[in-house]
């Protein structure tokens, strides 16, 4: 069977990161939600998102389909119901659609002509933004399970502290020597030649993915992602970094989303919490306005190829696009466009042609091509965001 994984309607609710990206290619947990869904269905999956997007990710179609909504994360009971679909049937959740059979002869789909057959059970749902921290403890504990059912764990290092050991799993080439783990309020994942330096001291859930690392004496809370060869220190609390990633130095980070290919300077600091303990309101792109989250605690949305200078603070629920670049002192505002370049004091815009000379030393840097898809894709957010930014904008080129 051909599985084609499609963004739903909640894509332009996960913006920034959906413009660089489909649905199923965030990271929640220790894995993407492709890799959650090909990994429970043992088959590789393409993908039905936005046009400009379509050259990285493309789509495969055959005679006969089953397109999942990426916005559902799979669980075994979920997967199965997905592989045993047959023709004219559709799996709910309510009054959304999960998944269902196709073939490339129909050309609208009419779900009032399908069986419909409803899914009762817990599922995790990614709908907006802030879902993606808030809802990682228990993507960790389920791609915990996944990962490590029936698999030895290598062995713990002598000199390093842990606590609930069986809850603890080290994949090969792994490093960690004298550091805590304590894994008692949830499982702590350490992916392929990861490293843990000296000092560093981690509650789970945690979930380090290969290649990351984390840096001497930092403090890292639960729940926590830090994605492929991403590099974090200072202090961390229930975050998602996306891979490529930096937060390397001291300072704090809480409740918070970075992108791929983003950079914290040394000391840059996000508040999770208002002084008056009132609700967080965040940037919605959909609505244009900032939109209720239901949290008292929210930090930091940062979008792709982003990046802020030394001693950066960022206030309570603050939203960053593609490719900004923020400096100076003071609090930027709570809403920065992408392709911005400034801070408190005001913005300028950032033209590709700057931005992508920047992409390309930062991706070989670690041997990636900065490629002319990837261009593509800046070019159109570029021009997609234009009416977030100021109309007094400089242009810096």
């Amino acid at each position: 069977m051909n599985y084609i994984l499609f963004d739903g309607p909640s894509r332009n609710n996960l913006l920034p990161f959906t413009f660089t990206r489909p649905v199923a290619d965030i990271r929640i947990g220790i894995l993407t939600i492709r890799e959650k869904w090909e990994a429970y269905l043992d088959f590789t999956t393409t993908t039905v998102t936005e046009d400009y997007l379509s050259d990285k990710f493309p789509m495969v179609e055959m005679d006969e389909n089953i397109m999942i909504n990426a916005s559902f994360l799979p669980n075994q009971t979920l997967a199965e119901m997905v592989k045993n679909l047959e023709a004219n049937q559709a799996i709910f959740n309510n009054e959304d659609v999960i998944a269902f059979y196709t073939k490339d002869t129909q050309d609208d789909i009419d779900f009032d002509a399908y069986e419909a057959i409803e899914y009762v059970d817990d599922v995790l749902k990614i709908e907006h933004t802030w879902d993606i921290f808030s809802k990682n403890g228990e993507a960790i504990q389920e791609d915990f399970e996944l990962l490590t059912k029936g698999r030895q764990s290598q062995p713990i290092p002598e000199m390093t502290v842990a606590f609930n050991r069986s809850d603890i799993f080290i994949e090969e080439g792994a490093k960690l020597p004298l550091c805590s783990l304590n894994a008692e309020n949830g499982p702590i994942y350490i992916g392929k030649n990861a490293e843990i330096m000296e000092g560093s001291m981690i509650r789970g859930p945690f979930a380090l993915c290969e290649g990351a690392t984390v840096k001497m004496s930092a403090k890292i809370y639960g729940p926590t992602t830090v994605g492929p060869f991403s590099k974090v220190g200072g202090e961390i609390n229930n975050s998602v970094i996306f891979g490529y990633s930096n937060k390397g130095h001291d300072g704090f980070l809480g409740n918070s989303v970075l992108g791929e290919w983003c950079n914290l300077g040394a000391d840059t600091n996000n508040s999770n919490l208002k002084n008056n303990y009132a609700e967080v309101r965040l940037w919605d792109y959909q609505t244009e306005s900032f939109a209720k989250t239901g949290l008292q605690f929210c930090g930091l949305m940062m979008g792709d190829h982003s990046k802020c200078g030394i001693n950066t603070m960022f206030n309570t629920g603050t939203v960053v696009g593609v490719s900004a670049n923020i400096f100076g002192s003071g609090f930027p505002r709570n809403f920065v466009p992408s392709f911005s370049w400034g801070g408190s004091s005001g913005f300028t815009t950032y033209l590709t042609k700057k931005a992508f000379e920047v992409a390309k030393v930062v991706m070989s840097r670690r041997d990636i091509e900065f490629t002319e898809v990837d261009a593509a894709i800046l070019e159109h957010v570029f021009e997609d965001t234009k009416k977030f930014r100021r109309n007094n904008h400089k242009v810096i080129d």
